[in-house]
């Protein structure tokens, strides 16, 4: 079998100490301002691009602080005294979006954001117009900007997501499907298995389970892992492959993954042909395609009859949507 990459260095045991962070998400760690319940996105869901925690840290933590041109902020016309001016509110204010930075930094770490974005151009204004900086403050605090963006619904509207050949358990004629697109080695994703088994359990004639592949680019075992699964599932035992990936998600070298397939029974010859063969790269890329599509940020995610939930995995906050849909 093919080697798997080295796994990236970090401390044993620090998803543990986390403060009750629920998954891992598509964009940079500043994208947390799509917010839910008041609760930033980010808090619920792994990081997969590579602006990962590791790699904003290792950025010089005066880059926004000293630029004197941010992204998208005109100063053209300005006196160097205006200009000073500008720069010195914008990286005082914060930012609304949710991201818990300054408008400079946010400018600078995050482009795209439209609330930093137009709070500058408000300080802008306010200094060509020779407002004083209270006044400018002010006017910043009572922008409709200012109050960020609007609350996520826990299970926003419903959307086809494609789920022919994929891995999938409970009774075919369920009234609610759900659909999971998750990551082999996500510590979130692990953690989401007992809530969804939990489900499971409290509804065994009403859920059916479908798992969609997502292994993010931040984990360097879990596009193998993927494909271990896959290939489990070519004979038979998707679900058994599933439960020993997950609990092992520390561990994913090609012996370990090797020793999960002795384990539960697999045919060993045909386990390491279908895994070199790279027969199940095309399915992993059609299920991320499908999940970006489909509007996934980051795994676990959770889609309730085809409505993305957004919310932790957790089987008590869970079920009464299951209830709902029921009904």
């Amino acid at each position: 079998m093919p080697s798997l990459a080295a796994p990236a260095f970090r401390p044993t045991g620090w998803e543990d100490r986390l403060p009750s962070l629920k998954g891992c998400s598509v964009n940079q760690v500043h994208r947390n301002r799509a917010i839910i319940g008041g609760m930033p996105f980010l808090s619920r869901v792994c990081l997969f691009t590579g602006l990962i925690i590791a790699v904003a840290a290792a950025q010089s933590p005066e880059t926004w602080q000293q630029a004197a041109d941010l992204p998208g902020v005109d100063l053209t016309g300005l006196s160097a005294p205006q200009k000073t001016a500008v720069l010195k509110i914008v990286r005082e204010q914060g930012c609304s979006c949710g991201c818990g930075m300054q408008i400079a930094e946010c400018r600078v770490k995050d482009p795209g954001c439209t609330f930093s974005s137009g709070l500058a151009a408000m300080v802008v204004k306010g200094v060509r117009e020779g407002k004083t900086r209270d006044q400018i403050v002010t006017a910043l605090k009572d922008s409709p900007l200012a109050k960020g963006p609007a609350p996520r619904p826990i299970l926003s509207d419903p959307v086809k997501v494609p789920i022919s050949g994929a891995p999938a358990k409970g009774p075919e004629n369920a009234r609610v499907t759900l659909v999971e697109f998750s990551d082999f080695e996500c510590p979130y994703c692990s953690h989401a298995v007992g809530q969804v088994e939990a489900l499971l359990k409290l509804f065994p004639k009403d859920i059916r389970l479908v798992y969609k592949q997502f292994p993010l680019s931040m984990h360097p075992h879990a596009r193998k892992a993927a494909a271990a699964a896959l290939a489990a599932n070519e004979q038979g035992k998707f679900w058994q492959m599933h439960d020993k990936l997950f609990a092992n998600y520390r561990q994913l070298s090609d012996a370990n993954i090797l020793g999960m397939a002795k384990e539960i029974g697999l045919d060993m010859n045909r386990f390491s042909a279908d895994m070199a063969s790279g027969k199940f790269e095309a399915v992993i890329k059609k299920d991320l395609k499908d999940g970006e599509e489909s509007g996934v940020f980051g795994t676990p995610a959770f889609f309730i009859n085809g409505k993305l939930y957004n919310g932790g995995m957790e089987a008590a906050e869970v079920k009464p949507l299951i209830e709902a849909e029921l009904r």
